[in-house]
């Protein structure tokens, strides 16, 4: 039978009453550790490395992915841009982009990083 007991590390004590933050032990060894709600939103706020979860995609984007067009696409047409029009705000040719878009080259994270910029949407919306 496992035994749990509410622990409260800052008072090295037991309570009957949780208390911010606890330890709960299991078998002589912590296995959890509770926190408030608001804490737990504050750090997956200011988490220093976005989780995949986090990222959001439009249904436009998200049903063209689907269909097989890039990601690079998807976005593009999304906020209703040419390929001269992202190339430009990109840096770069509008045939590169296109090779880009139709999966021909495979694009560099530096070239990702432009593109994400020139669209104002993260880099990790442009990664699968």
């Amino acid at each position: 039978m496992n035994e749990i007991i509410w622990h409260n590390r800052a008072h090295k004590q037991m309570k009957h009453v949780p208390t911010d933050p606890q330890i709960i032990i299991q078998n002589g060894k912590p296995a959890f550790a509770v926190i408030p709600w608001d804490k737990y939103q504050e750090l997956v706020r200011n988490q220093s490395e976005p989780d995949e979860a986090d990222v959001w995609f439009p249904h436009e984007v998200v049903k063209a992915n689907v269909r097989g067009e890039s990601l690079i696409k998807a976005w593009r047409e999304y906020f209703n841009l040419t390929q001269n029009e992202l190339a430009a705000r990109a840096g770069m040719k509008q045939s590169a982009l296109a090779r880009l878009e139709n999966g021909s080259v495979i694009p560099r994270k530096a070239t990702l990083a432009k593109l994400a910029q020139a669209m104002d949407i993260e880099l990790e919306q442009l990664i699968k």
